[in-house]
């Protein structure tokens, strides 16, 4: 059997995000191109075969100044009512390097069911005396299932925003002592 279909679990133990060294953002289709935008306060663990995340809709951070404030308004995440999203996964299967991670989403108050899928690295020993393993996952979901509905039409009458958001989470998981 190959390496790349011998399943393996993910490493055991409690382990930590390395914000220093990990990021949370998403993009979505806007007009010709598209918006990018990341979240600088969050964290995620595993530990007890549960990986769990949250982000501070206060860190949101995008090109402009006027941007932030507008996705932090009711009309996107709504940060006064609803200060964190959060997700949190208990089935995680992994072959080789592919990790599959179903789970549940929640933003604006609003929970959903999603999949993500991503890549698995394995635990190796840091220049600091750690060990630290890496995920990288991705998924897309459609942002008005959980309300995030503004958009603005373009002269054609089509929406200059799309509905499907990618979420991409790049993570160095550090292993507690």
């Amino acid at each position: 059997m190959s390496s790349q279909t011998t399943q393996r679990a993910l490493p055991t133990g409690t382990w930590s995000a390395d914000a220093i060294h990990s990021t949370v953002g998403f993009a979505v289709p806007y007009m010709a191109g598209t918006f990018l935008g990341t979240f600088s306060d969050f964290d995620a663990r595993l530990g007890d075969g549960v990986l769990r995340g949250t982000a501070e809709v206060g860190s949101v951070h995008v090109q402009d100044p006027n941007l932030t404030a507008h996705l932090q308004s009711p009309e996107f995440f709504d940060a006064e009512r609803f200060p964190q999203l959060s997700f949190e996964a208990r089935e995680i299967s992994r072959s080789g390097d592919e990790v599959t991670i179903a789970g549940e989403l929640t933003l604006k108050g609003h929970t959903e069911a999603v999949e993500i899928t991503g890549h698995v690295s394995d635990p190796a020993l840091d220049p600091y005396g750690g060990e630290r393993f890496g995920l990288q996952l991705e998924t897309t979901v459609d942002r008005t299932r959980f309300g995030l509905n503004w958009n603005n039409p373009l002269p054609g009458g089509e929406p200059a925003l799309a509905n499907e958001v990618t979420i991409r989470v790049d993570l160095q998981l550090a292993k507690e002592s």
